[in-house]
């Protein structure tokens, strides 16, 4: 589902995916919105668990209640929606997952730090908490440790999946407007090895995890897998539809403009090498191989 309204608009699927990832880890977690946390069940979800290097927030409880404070970067659409999910230290060595409103007074987001030129309506910029309530999901470490954590990564991936395909489908439909020669044959030929390498390993995650036999570190490899095989045939996905097309739809099309910035910023959330490493790192301590 979040493949197919990325292919039409990876904007909507950007702003879609986080809130139904809310409520896959509230229900992970044993835990309803609407009867555990009072929240109504048209409320708006956001995941706001990226760690920042310079910045960061902090939860303490006192006279009953949880309370976060600090600031947390990269709360995407934190101005439009009613609730979040948000990660907080709770001492110097763990964290733990809290649901807050945002409809507070003490949680107050940032304006104009948002400049990109993809997903220009998805903005993810800080967000201040100062003494904001919240409600704990799950023990201190729950969220990192959870087998769920990798199918979230998992449903993103599928996301950029479909904002490839709306791209290729581009590529295609210029193809039908004139015959392509022999290099526009080998391009169409190389987008479509790269869309269906990303729709088989998505396909082989969704059945992982269906299968519900996935513990922790076995869901982990998955995810990594995963992610790293649809973020590579993005990105040859894009390089390959920018050649075959030239310059001119990339300046005279609003439509696929806008599809190549979405899709060139939000593909970034993955980390690249960095994750490649962490893959290996993972492999070699547990042993995981499957060749």
């Amino acid at each position: 589902m979040l493949a197919t309204v990325g292919a039409v608009d990876l904007t909507v699927a950007r702003a879609v995916e986080p809130h139904l990832d809310a409520l896959s880890i509230l229900k992970e977690a044993g835990v309803s919105a609407e009867d555990d946390l009072d929240v109504a069940d048209e409320a708006t979800w956001g995941v706001f668990a990226a760690e920042s290097s310079t910045s960061g927030v902090s939860a303490s409880f006192s006279d009953g209640q949880w309370r976060l404070v600090g600031t947390k970067a990269w709360c995407s659409l934190a101005g439009s929606l009613s609730h979040a999910l948000v990660t907080a230290t709770t001492s110097s060595a763990t964290r733990r997952l809290f649901a807050v409103s945002l409809t507070q007074d003490s949680v107050v987001v940032r304006d104009g730090e948002w400049h990109a030129r993809g997903l220009t309506a998805i903005t993810s910029g800080s967000v201040d908490f100062n003494g904001a309530f919240a409600r704990p999901i799950g023990a201190d470490g729950w969220y990192l440790e959870r087998p769920g954590f990798a199918w979230g990564g998992i449903g993103v991936a599928a996301c950029w999946w479909g904002g490839a395909v709306g791209i290729a489908r581009r590529a295609i439909s210029a193809s039908r407007e004139r015959e392509p020669d022999q290099i526009g044959l080998m391009q169409i030929g190389a987008l479509d090895l790269a869309i269906q390498s990303s729709r088989l390993a998505l396909a082989a995650a969704a059945d992982a995890v269906d299968g519900d036999d996935l513990d922790r570190d076995a869901a982990r490899i998955v995810g990594y897998r995963t992610r790293a095989r649809v973020a590579r045939d993005v990105d040859d996905v894009i390089e390959r539809v920018g050649h075959a097309l030239g310059p001119a739809p990339l300046a005279l099309e609003e439509e696929h403009a806008r599809r190549v910035a979405d899709l060139q910023l939000y593909v970034r959330q993955h980390h690249a090498e960095r994750d490649y490493a962490s893959l290996g790192r993972k492999l070699l301590a547990d042993g995981h191989f499957a060749w």
